[in-house]
């Protein structure tokens, strides 16, 4: 034998005939799915494996808005509306092979009224991990992180800073040219003790129930093949990417391959963050809208596209759609329209038109052929306030 590896495109053509050949497919091939090779050849055309697992994830984190209290007269008001145990089970998520071991709190810098007082906690989302059955599906034992996204035009305020800060998450190796955007760090380092749910800042919660699990499946199951996973939508990929750097970093992965899955997510630092990641091994796919708004910020103009140190730049392997619909723009940051097109086989586009050449055609109010990006920002809740700060 020559020792190369099989193709993966020619075992997922096959996989896709039915549900069956597709695990067994994906016990064989998860890391190369997870982006071991950052996802070559697998995104132009997307792989129908690597579209199966990218709906899988999505579903994961429409589990956490469909979960999540938005009534302002409820005493969970901003927490889950569910136990631990049973969250899955009510969200409609019953047979999704993973167990629930932890609910996340985060802290912005705003307060919110309710009945029970101010409540600057709110739920962001939970750790799971797959079951016995499901890690033999999937090849291995996946603890999964995800993360929701903005959901009051108050979390925009809060979370849209748009200036950069040095991360300083390692105390032995601080990396002050490494700079994330200052309202997501906050969101991730913020601790409210007055919160009867918190149990620290979001970042102290994570790391500590993803060493307790790695300890766990690894002295547990000895040799078993354990993969990391971290998915969320817009301010929740933030967080998701800021929990994979933070882990890398630190090194508490211990090799286990860390992958972000990223759904409408903005910029989060600069253009060292984006190397530190890269040098560190996080993989990241990020799932995008040309016509989200979201995804163009922060650094709307000053971006990767100048290779500018100061500048924001985005992190991974994208994943492009394209759509749009002029009598509900909002769709365009849409969770649920992002996985239902990528589960109706939508067409994924290779980048057109060059973002920064839009964004300065906007600005000096010319219209361009195919752009409606200005329609958009319009129209998703919260996103003007987001621009103005």
């Amino acid at each position: 034998m020559s020792g190369r590896k099989p193709n993966l495109r020619m075992k997922t053509s096959v996989a896709a005939a039915a549900d069956d050949t597709k695990s067994s497919c994906l016990s064989r091939v998860w890391r190369e799915i997870q982006g071991s090779g950052d996802w070559s050849d697998l995104v132009e055309p997307l792989d129908p494996l690597l579209r199966a697992e990218i709906v899988r994830y999505g579903e994961f984190v429409s589990a956490c808005y469909k979960a999540f209290d938005v009534d302002p007269s409820s005493k969970r008001y901003l927490n889950c509306k569910f136990g631990r145990n049973s969250m899955l089970d009510n969200v409609g998520m019953s047979s999704s092979g993973y167990e629930v071991t932890k609910y996340i709190y985060a802290t912005p810098n705003i307060s919110i009224p309710t009945q029970s007082g101010t409540c600057c906690s709110r739920w962001v989302g939970y750790v799971a991990v797959s079951s016995d059955e499901e890690a033999r599906r999937i090849g291995r034992r996946d603890i999964l992180v995800t993360f929701r996204g903005t959901v009051t035009n108050t979390e925009w305020i809060a979370n849209f800073m748009s200036s950069l800060a040095p991360a300083r998450l390692d105390p032995h190796d601080p990396r002050p040219e490494v700079k994330v955007e200052s309202g997501f760090l906050s969101l991730y380092t913020s601790d409210d003790s007055t919160c009867r749910f918190s149990q620290g800042s979001c970042r102290e919660q994570l790391l500590s129930e993803l060493s307790r699990l790695l300890n766990k499946y690894k002295v547990k199951e000895g040799k078993e093949e354990i993969s990391i996973t971290l998915a969320g939508h817009s301010m929740g990929s933030s967080l998701a990417l800021l929990l994979a750097y933070d882990v890398a970093e630190l090194g508490l992965n211990k090799g286990e391959p860390i992958t972000v899955y990223s759904f409408g997510g903005p910029r989060v630092g600069n253009l060292a963050f984006k190397s530190r990641c890269e040098a560190l091994g996080v993989k990241v796919l990020r799932v995008v809208n040309v016509n989200d708004p979201v995804t163009k910020l922060p650094g709307l103009v000053l971006n990767e596209n100048f290779n500018w140190p100061s500048c924001y730049a985005h992190v991974g392997v994208e994943v492009t759609l394209d759509f749009f619909k002029m009598k509900d723009p909002s769709c365009v940051h849409d969770l649920e329209t992002y996985i239902s097109l990528l589960r109706s086989a939508f067409p994924v586009r290779r980048r057109g038109m060059d973002v920064t050449k839009k964004v300065r055609g906007f600005l000096k109010g010319k219209k361009i052929e195919g752009w409606r990006w200005e329609h958009a920002v319009r129209n998703v809740g919260g996103l003007v306030q987001s621009l103005r700060t």
